[in-house]
């Protein structure tokens, strides 16, 4: 048993890694497509202030993406989510 509880942190370690790997990438990316934006369009924009801002999408789409990798990280996998409801439910019952 208390191999396979060790087994459960290594994973979520792994998953937590990743997940700041990723955050960082998001960050790097993010900040240069957004220079690209500004020194290719971004004056006209301000003058214009017409559309949305391309880079925008970008940040919108992958950020969608680092939320449900955040959750999974951080908040548990949908077993750990079971175990937590089922602890609940046998407190109650002994109530």
């Amino acid at each position: 048993m208390e191999e396979q509880r060790d087994q459960r942190l290594w994973l979520m370690a792994k998953q937590r890694a990743a997940f700041k790997r990723n955050l960082f990438g998001y960050i790097v990316v993010n900040l240069f497509l957004w220079a690209i934006w500004w020194f290719t369009q971004g004056e006209e924009y301000l003058e214009d202030r017409q559309g949305i801002p391309w880079p925008l999408w970008v940040m919108l789409g992958w950020g969608l993406g680092l939320a449900f990798h955040y959750f999974r990280a951080y908040q548990g996998t949908k077993h750990d989510l079971t175990e937590q409801e089922y602890q609940k439910l046998k407190q109650q019952q002994k109530l």
